[in-house]
């Protein structure tokens, strides 16, 4: 199997890469902003959406955690399994015809941004709307380099795809800041992601698929012009 040479660059030139290469494109574009828990997705996909808004694009914003399975469903093979957290976190069925269906290229342009309120723990429906034909769909999430599952799109579901790399150790850290918890990967809880997601970076090789990768382990920098 032939592997890539990975070039891994800061957030703020990563930003300016994606802008550029964005900005040609005709029809709607999706863009998967991925990387392990704590990496920055969520900062790093709203710091794009900005700059393409700058530009003028319609951007449309969803994250994977807006997808997530019932609690019956992501804890079926055990509370603190490694395995579940990877195979069972998210109804990629529903994101696939809610999502990544109708904002492809030749989708019909008709969807809707979430299908579950993780701190409630209950379903919702997100009202449908429609997206322009030259929208810019930036979505921001785990494992969104695991293989073909959405297979009326296959293989290459993104038009561009970014890795965030970060270590373990930093990003349970941030985790830790954030929410309270511990920033010790043998933690229960924390065992479990750290598991799953080394389960994903054996199983699908997130860096060697995306389009871009980029180094997350410092202090959030914007582009600039």
């Amino acid at each position: 199997m032939n592997t890539k040479v990975i070039e891994r660059v800061d957030p703020a030139r990563a930003l300016r890469k994606l802008r550029a290469q964005i900005r040609p494109r005709t029809g709607r574009v999706l863009v998967g902003i991925d990387g392990v828990d704590g990496s920055g997705k969520t900062t790093f996909a709203d710091d794009l959406a900005v700059l393409m808004r700058e530009c003028g694009f319609t951007v449309i914003r969803i994250s994977m955690d807006n997808y997530l399975n019932p609690q019956t469903k992501r804890y079926a093979q055990g509370r603190f399994s490694g395995k579940g957290y990877f195979e069972d976190s998210y109804d990629y069925d529903k994101f696939c015809d809610e999502v990544l269906e109708p904002l492809g290229a030749d989708g019909s342009g008709r969807y809707r941004t979430a299908a579950y309120d993780a701190s409630a723990e209950c379903e919702v429906c997100s009202p449908w709307q429609v997206a322009p034909d030259d929208a810019v769909v930036i979505v921001d999430g785990l494992f969104l380099h695991r293989g073909a599952w959405c297979p009326k799109l296959g293989r290459k579901l993104w038009d561009f795809s970014v890795w965030l790399d970060v270590a373990f150790d930093e990003a349970f850290r941030r985790l830790a800041q954030r929410d309270g918890g511990s920033p010790e990967l043998d933690d229960p809880v924390n065992a479990r992601h750290y598991q799953g997601q080394l389960l994903y970076l054996s199983d699908c090789d997130p860096a060697q698929h995306a389009d871009l990768v980029v180094d997350t382990s410092g202090p959030r920098v914007l582009a600039d012009d």
